[in-house]
């Protein structure tokens, strides 16, 4: 039947036409199907966004890491009085935790980097040392950073009278509350010293845990304790040094290397 009505469309036509379309005349009615027209930005594939860099780094100098597992809430709560003190986190996931202490030098480059590296990390912040200029620390928070407390002028609290060391904990925590409008819950005794009073004032000005370091930073260096080899669980001390940068990065290749996933400390305490 197809051929039947081929032959008998040619016999109508004046010009023969076979079964196939033919264009159209340029009087032609407009066809009902449209070849589709790049029309504004939107046909234009997207531009690459462009990859972070800044003095002494690239985003290719950033260790890349999936995300972390769900949080296991393994540091102990505070018992009799007194908040725990850890050194490392109590968990066998493969997680390990940055922290950054006091705050003196606000480096330039900080803000851009933990931006760029989005890892959590917690700042350790001493009231004095970052009273000159609170607003710096703002970009870090909002890159992930959580602010935590160090007291107000990092004296060795350990012999200190309880309303002395109170004083220096409960005043950091309620200066830093004024600043960035959350009230820190976690505390580092500065140069990791301490003792039984330390602890109890830290319960008593509303902290859960305190906490030491397995490993430290400086000049681009990590320093372990024991293995030399970033362990889950551990816990990763640098500070805002002129060194910044190569600390930083630095730390977050330790923890690549070691098959571990930066993961935020406060998800981990009770």
């Amino acid at each position: 039947m197809s051929i039947l009505r081929c032959l008998l469309v040619a016999a109508v036509l004046v010009a023969p036409a076979g079964c196939a379309a033919t264009p159209a005349s340029p009087h032609a009615a407009p066809s009902a199907v449209r070849t589709r027209t790049p029309a504004g930005p939107a046909a234009s594939p997207p531009a690459a966004r462009p990859r972070a860099h800044g003095k002494g780094w690239t985003q290719d100098d950033i260790p890349q890491f999936g995300p972390a597992p769900a949080p296991e809430r393994v540091v102990p709560a505070a018992a009799h009085g007194k908040v725990a003190y850890t050194l490392r986190v109590p968990t066998q996931q493969k997680v390990a935790f940055l922290t950054i202490d006091d705050g003196y030098l606000k480096h330039p480059e900080a803000p851009a980097l933990l931006a760029a590296a989005h890892v959590p990390v917690t700042l350790f912040l001493t009231t004095d040392a970052i009273r000159d200029d609170p607003d710096y620390f703002r970009p870090l928070i909002d890159a992930g950073a959580v602010v935590e407390a160090h007291t107000i002028s990092h004296p060795q609290l350990r012999g200190l009278p309880y309303t002395a060391q109170k004083h220096q904990i409960c005043g950091s925590a309620d200066q830093l509350a004024t600043w960035y409008t959350r009230r820190p819950v976690l505390f580092r005794p500065p140069y990791g010293a301490k003792d039984d009073t330390t602890l109890r004032a830290a319960n008593d000005c509303g902290m859960k845990a305190a906490f030491m370091w397995k490993e430290t930073v400086d000049k681009g260096k990590v320093r372990y304790q024991g293995e030399h080899r970033v362990q889950p669980g551990d816990i990763i001390l640098m500070h805002f040094r002129p060194a910044f940068v190569k600390d930083f990065l630095a730390a977050l290749r330790a923890i690549k290397r070691a098959g571990l996933t930066p993961a935020l400390l406060e998800d981990y305490v009770r």
